[in-house]
Formats: C-alpha cells, sequence, structure tokens
C-alpha cells in the first residue's frame, strides 16, 4: 500500500488496491516556502541522529520515505529543484549504509539515505522542519551513535541563516467573552488543545509571509479562556513559540485523563494556487463514533463563520497526535493560507476570535453529546 502525506494538510491519500504489493512510501512535505529553481548546497547526517540540509533561500523540499523489506533496509529521501551538478555515492557506517545524491529527473535533485536491513525508523517520527529559509532538519528517531561518523558535504554554515518571513500579527481588541456558547457541567469536563507546530517549526508558511504556527496559537489561547470561562479544565501542549514534538503532545494528553483531544492546524498548498481554499476536519477511523462526532461538531462550527470556504469534509487520517491518543480526537485544518479567501481570513484578527468561538462551541457540543 502506498501512501502519500502533505505537510499541508497533513493528509494521507491511498493508492488503490493493486499498489498493496509495492513498497510503502511516505511522502512529507513540510513548510510551504516559495519555490525557486535551486538545488542542494550543504547536507550532514549527524552522529546524534540528524539530517541537516542547506539549501538557496525559499527552496521548498520534499521528503519520503521507503520501509525496507528482508534483504533491504529502509530508506530515507529527499527532492529539491534543480538538477545536482554530478551524481555520486558516499559509503555510510553503522546503520546508515550509504547515501547517493542524483537526479530524479532533468531538473530535480534527490539525496537517498539507505540503511541496513533491520533498521527501525517510525515514519510518524520523520519530520523535515524549515528552520530559517535556507535550513532544514530532520530527527532519525532511534539512529543516535548508530550511524558512525558524521558524513556530509558543503558546508552549512557558509552563509548567515534568514529568518523565515514574518509579518506583524496584531490580536483583535474586542472583548473576548463566552455568552451564547452552549453549556456543560461546571468542573466536570477535562479538555486538550494541541496548537501545532511552534518554535523553529513554523508549519505552514502563506500569502504575506501568514505563519501556520501564529495563527493556531493565536486561536488556541482564546479556546482555553472561552472553555474555562464554561467551567471546563484546559491543557495546551503549548502557550508559547516553542518546538513540541509530537510524543510529548500525546503523552501529556494520555497521562491527563482528559475527555477530548483537538489538534489545531491551517493548511497550505502552493503560492501558485491561491484558488485552493476549504475547511477540513480529521479523526482516527479506529478511535470509534464519538471521535467523528467530535469531528463533526468542529466541522459544523467552523463551516458556519466561514461563507464561501468550500467544505472539504469530515474524513479519516492517521495523524500521529490522533492516532496515538486515547480519548476522542480530531485534528482540524482551518482554512488554507495560501488560498485566497482562507488567508485573508485567517489573517484577520476578528475572524481569529470568531474562530475560537466556533471551535470552542464545537467542542462544547461534543461534551454535551457525551453526557
Amino acid at each position: 500500500m502506498r501512501y502519500f502525506l502533505m505537510r499541508g494538510s497533513s493528509r494521507v491519500k491511498s493508492k488503490p488496491a493493486f499498489w498493496a504489493a509495492a513498497l510503502t512510501a511516505l511522502a512529507v512535505v513540510l513548510a510551504d516556502l516559495p519555490a525557486w529553481a535551486s538545488s542542494l548546497a550543504a547536507w550532514r547526517v549527524t552522529r546524534e541522529g540528524q539530517l541537516e540540509l542547506r539549501t538557496a533561500l525559499d527552496v521548498r523540499p520534499q521528503a519520503f520515505f521507503e520501509a525496507g523489506t528482508g534483504l533491504r533496509g529502509p530508506r530515507v529521501w529527499v527532492d529539491l529543484p534543480g538538477a545536482p551538478s554530478r551524481s555520486r555515492t558516499l559509503r555510510g557506517s553503522g546503520a546508515l549504509r550509504e547515501v547517493r545524491i542524483g537526479r530524479s529527473d532533468g531538473l530535480t535533485t534527490r539525496l537517498v539515505l539507505e540503511f541496513a536491513p533491520g533498521t527501525q525508523l517510525e515514519p510518524a517520527g520523520l519530520r523535515l522542519v524549515g528552520t530559517a529559509r535556507d535550513r532544514w532538519r530532520m530527527e532519525l528517531p532511534g539512529l543516535a551513535n548508530q550511524t558512525g561518523p558524521a558524513l556530509g558535504e558543503g558546508d552549512l554554515d557558509a552563509v548567515s541563516s534568514a529568518p523565515l518571513a514574518q509579518i506583524s500579527f496584531p490580536t483583535s481588541g474586542a472583548p473576548l467573552s463566552a455568552d451564547g456558547l452552549p453549556v456543560v457541567p461546571r468542573g466536570r469536563f477535562k479538555v486538550v488543545i494541541d496548537p501545532g507546530h511552534g518554535g523553529p517549526d513554523p508549519g505552514a508558511i502563506g500569502i504575506g509571509g501568514l505563519r501556520e504556527t501564529d495563527v493556531v496559537l493565536d486561536i488556541c489561547l482564546q479556546m482555553a479562556r472561552l472553555l474555562q470561562a464554561r467551567g471546563v479544565q484546559v491543557l495546551m501542549t503549548r502557550t508559547s513559540e516553542v518546538d513540541v514534538d509530537l510524543p510529548p503532545r500525546v503523552s501529556l494528553a494520555n497521562s491527563s485523563g482528559a475527555d477530548l483531544f483537538v489538534s489545531v492546524h491551517a493548511n497550505a498548498l502552493s503560492m501558485a494556487r491561491p484558488d485552493v481554499n476549504g475547511i477540513e476536519t480529521f479523526y482516527f477511523e479506529g478511535a470509534g463514533a464519538s471521535a467523528r462526532r467530535l469531528a463533526a461538531a468542529l466541522q459544523q462550527q467552523m463551516l458556519a463563520i466561514s461563507p464561501g470556504s468550500p467544505d472539504r469534509g469530515v474524513r479519516t487520517g492517521r495523524f500521529f497526535v490522533i492516532r496515538r491518543t486515547v480519548m476522542p480526537s480530531a485534528l482540524v485544518e482551518m482554512g488554507f493560507l495560501t488560498g485566497a479567501i482562507d488567508s485573508r481570513r485567517l489573517a484577520d484578527a476578528s475572524f481569529r476570535r470568531r474562530m475560537a468561538l466556533a471551535l470552542s462551541a464545537g467542542v462544547l457540543n461534543a461534551l454535551r453529546e457525551s453526557r
């Protein structure tokens, strides 16, 4: 079975059943920066189990994973715009068997990490994170001190790293009130709110430099205040611009005894596709009817405040934070930061306030149904 995972939307698409005999592959697009024709400038695999890249400014790399078989180990590869000057293979050591650099076609540089048979890599933990406009990092979980000496090419520090584009991010001056929100018994429920990304991982970058991390954190902080005003105990996986990996987010939720978990994100596609807009919500199919009801309640409320934004539906997904949490969980995509309709709204502080109210109403409705 082959899968495709896109970071902007974080969604998984499966091919038809005839792919079942094919090797599993996972494509990860993390951060939707403007694409310029370019190639790989420098790379390194460290002893600590990290892949580090330096590219030209605003390149948009794509990372892929392919599971191993009995005779062949797993592999990770990264595609970047622009063809390399030459193809080459470097011999690795330990778990890293070799690194190959070549061209997958006439316009694409491909960097392949080939691992030894039996090497265990968890696809959900492989995230290519943009730490600056020309810097990228991927953790290789479980491979610390297993890859031998650092291996790489080029100077990762050749030029100073330019920070990701940021914009002035106003917040609404209107008073935040829970008046009109659904009522639940005070002190009875606990909810975990998960603002996606954070710190060096800004998530998607949209029109005008709008960053996913800014949008979701603003909305989630407002959600927390609204739900607390309704007597709901709220835990947040982060409350500031810090980097929190996926397993700690799940661990916090699972150890909290929470009734619901909501992960908040904003979508992205390409700066060249402002026509793509829409709202969607995901739940894990194996989580049961309560997770689907939560997702449907959130989707309904978001659509109610977003006229003209397409309904992309309530859908199943296998994202780590909703697959590994033990309570009913949902992951919302509030719109496309690269969409002409959605980005304009998400950049507006008053709309973000309404979105916080909408998501809070969805959570409260789901809690009322669970009584």
